[in-house]
């Protein structure tokens, strides 16, 4: 049985104050008093922890356990399993603590860790409302805001994805009966979201490909020619080379924070084709190494350890892409800067290019789905006129030299 009151009472300045006071017996029989400020809310959550006792949901600690505490628990449970060495690397550690800690439950803390000129400012989380207030309704208003703040779809969807993880984890505590994240979508404008992407021009490639010497040339050239993502790139030992086969062998990677892990996905393990040009130059490049043992990073740093990405992209990449720019305004030519990732883009179309069927473009690019090449990519295949196609069938249907179908009824007659 829940019931509600209506209480009054006169604050130190004699103000008088009033609240709903919604009283209820949970099904073990123990009595808990809630204390609301406007009716509605009392009658609403009535009715909540109503149907929460009858259907065996209720748990007593969610009226007074929030979303920050939940996030919390979830934190501290993947830094346990980062520590631990359970598939939880620093990176992805650092990405779900950003989305939870700037977006579902923000703290000044999190935020004064952050440099000022990329400190995410969002003040529409969630974080303070307990965990029996915390409905489907709740989640789907938090993502309707974030929406308004345009964080765009991809970023919505990740954030809501953490937010859910960290609910569930939550219900397996017995902290709540169901994740109220669980089934919400994210929906956006038509187009927006799609990552179809846009390769470097072969002429822009070879321009910075001109300026480029040593590691960084030869790095570029396996990048665009066999589309390893720069964390795949640096993970690479000379075990993975194989010569005679003719083929570059992708099952790690190294995140931001120098940590070695395995792919993105299963499918990320892959065996890539190598050119005979591209063999020739790690074949050279392997010959002049200090040390190449199977197990020895194929691109070392002076230290023999991996490769900083950001370090890459600040002292040679940009400076490079720099003087392409500078050397093709001489010469009177265009030149189109371009990111790293995106040497990875061209490999991919130079196989759409030369004609390789979309499930082998899928493998070798490490793609979890089909899917999501042909979301990405698909628009880089070449389109075949329809008309035409519709009259290469015909030829099986309709004869090689149509009869005119007045003269066909005449020689009919004619017969008879």
């Amino acid at each position: 049985m829940a019931t509600i009151t209506k209480r009054r009472w006169k604050t130190g300045k004699g103000e008088e104050r009033e609240a709903w006071v919604l009283a209820y017996t949970d099904a073990a029989g123990k009595r808990h008093k809630e204390q609301h400020e406007r009716k509605r809310d009392a009658e609403a959550r009535r009715t909540e922890v109503t149907h929460q006792v009858v259907s065996g949901t209720y748990r007593a600690e969610a009226s007074s356990t929030t979303v920050d505490d939940a996030v919390t628990d979830y934190i501290k449970l993947l830094t346990d399993r980062r520590d631990r060495g359970e598939h939880v690397t620093e990176h992805y550690l650092r990405t779900v603590e950003g989305q939870l800690r700037n977006y579902v439950a923000p703290t000044e803390e999190h935020r004064a860790k952050q440099p000022e000129k990329t400190r995410i400012i969002f003040d529409g989380g969630i974080g303070p409302v307990k965990l029996s207030q915390c409905t489907a309704k709740v989640v789907s208003d938090f993502r309707d805001r974030l929406r308004e703040s345009k964080v765009g779809v991809v970023t919505t969807r990740r954030i809501l994805g953490s937010l859910s993880r960290a609910l569930q984890n939550a219900v397996s505590n017995d902290l709540m009966a169901i994740n109220p994240a669980a089934n919400i979508r994210v929906t956006g404008k038509r187009g927006e979201g799609a990552k179809k992407v846009v390769a470097p021009s072969k002429a822009d490639l070879a321009a910075a490909l001109a300026q480029a010497k040593g590691s960084l040339a030869i790095r570029m050239r396996l990048s665009a020619s066999a589309g390893v993502r720069a964390s795949e790139l640096y993970a690479l030992r000379w075990r993975h080379v194989a010569f005679n086969a003719g083929e570059l062998t992708v099952d790690g990677r190294v995140d931001a924070y120098k940590n070695e892990d395995t792919t993105k996905s299963e499918a990320g393990v892959r065996h890539v084709p190598l050119s005979s040009a591209m063999l020739a130059e790690l074949r050279k490049w392997k010959d002049a190494a200090k040390s190449s043992e199977a197990d020895e990073l194929v691109f070392p740093n002076s230290k023999g350890g991996f490769l900083d990405h950001k370090n890459i992209l600040k002292r040679e990449f940009r400076p490079l892409l720099a003087a392409a720019a500078s050397k093709a305004k001489e010469s009177g030519k265009k030149f189109k800067p371009f990111g790293w990732h995106s040497l990875r883009h061209f490999a991919i179309s130079t196989w759409i290019e030369a004609g390789l069927q979309p499930k082998t473009i899928q493998t070798f690019a490490g793609h979890s789905t089909l899917a999501l090449t042909m979301t990405r990519y698909g628009h880089l295949f070449a389109s075949d006129s329809h008309r035409n196609v519709m009259d290469q069938i015909s030829s099986s249907i309709f004869p090689a030299e149509p009869v005119d179908g007045a003269q066909m009824a005449h020689d009919t007659v004619e017969v008879l």
